[in-house]
């Protein structure tokens, strides 16, 4: 067999239909295009939703409220990183290589579900939780906190060092200072 002997299997194909070629064929004078109007004009071409030149549907119908698009966040829980070393710097394109995500052009996102065995890591994701920013650096890891969460982080130990403070600064009493009743 060679190239010019294939040919398509039989009757899968249909001959074209030749239209404008007089009256004898029967697609001949307007060609099935009809009598005047846009459709029998050269150069027309309709586009999806066109409706003979009046208003389309979509555009008669009432819109309400929106279509927010919202960026695919790709999530990896913290028992995931057990496959890595003692000490290695966990980005995106290290993820993506161990196929623990799909893309790297789409952020990533650190969650607490599992349990963390390895120390010393240190995350360079685009965002984690709380939990698995706690769960890494208490085995020494550690997570870069931009200054809004290092500032809210700082008040919130503050916070929570004054409330302990409190707590223990009762002021006991004097067992001389009471009176005898």
């Amino acid at each position: 067999m060679k190239l010019n002997d294939l040919k398509p299997a039989p009757g899968s194909t249909k001959s074209r239909k030749r239209v404008a070629r007089g009256p004898g064929s029967g697609r001949g004078k307007t060609a099935g295009r009809g009598h005047k109007g846009q459709k029998s004009r050269s150069g027309f071409s309709k586009s999806g939703g066109w409706e003979g030149g009046h208003s389309r549907l979509i555009m008669r119908l009432p819109k309400r409220g929106f279509n927010r698009y919202r960026r695919p966040i790709q999530i990896v829980n913290l028992d995931d990183l057990n496959r890595f070393e003692a000490g290695t710097t966990i980005t995106r394109s290290l993820l993506v290589e161990h196929g623990l995500v799909r893309r790297s052009d789409e952020p990533v996102k650190l969650l607490g579900e599992g349990d963390l065995e390895v120390s010393d890591l240190v995350i360079e994701l685009d965002a984690w939780s709380a939990a698995a920013a706690a769960a890494v650096t208490a085995l020494g890891g550690r997570v870069p906190q931009n200054e809004a969460n290092a500032e809210t982080a700082e008040d919130a130990a503050e916070a929570a060092a004054e409330e302990a403070g409190e707590a223990t600064e009762t002021p006991a009493t004097d067992p001389e200072d009471e009176e005898p009743a």
